[in-house]
């Protein structure tokens, strides 16, 4: 899992600073999927994590498939054997078969939903979000420490 936490106006890189059409999921009730197409190319996944008035949000950049692996590997064109299957914010809705259509959906029920891990906690590193030009010294990306399916190293 790699992720990275995007928060209010006063974090230049987010969107609630300079998207004005994200502001309405960014205030409300955490819990919801915020998706929006990046570069005209690929779709982003970003969960809402604050409670309603309190913006914020965690673009989630990887993950290690633990089922579906096969059908992930097939979305993407690649082996299943892959430990980069979901690797990247593109490649990991590319697997999910995430769109514009999963825009505030419920993270808690349906189709799409985020759970905690099972088992002890895996050792996490943090460091600075890429991929963005602005606030960029921010320490607000995190990862299982040695994964596999890091994005960027």
């Amino acid at each position: 899992m790699e992720t990275e936490a995007y928060l209010g106006p006063e974090d230049a890189a987010s969107h609630a600073a300079f998207r004005p059409g994200s502001r309405d999921l960014f205030y409300g009730d955490g819990g919801r999927a915020y998706v929006y197409l990046n570069y005209g190319i690929h779709f982003c996944l970003n969960a809402i994590t604050s409670r309603s008035g309190i913006p914020g949000c965690v673009l989630i950049r990887a993950l290690e498939p633990v089922t579906g692996v096969e059908t992930m590997a097939r979305r993407r064109g690649v082996p299943a054997t892959s430990a980069r299957i979901a690797s990247g914010p593109g490649n990991l809705t590319r697997a999910l078969a995430i769109t514009l259509r999963d825009n505030a959906a419920d993270l808690t029920t349906g189709r799409l939903t985020i759970e905690p891990r099972a088992g002890a906690r895996p050792r996490m590193t943090a460091g600075p979000r890429v991929g963005i030009t602005r606030a960029v010294d921010r320490p607000l990306r995190f990862w299982i420490t040695d994964s596999a399916a890091v994005s960027k190293r």
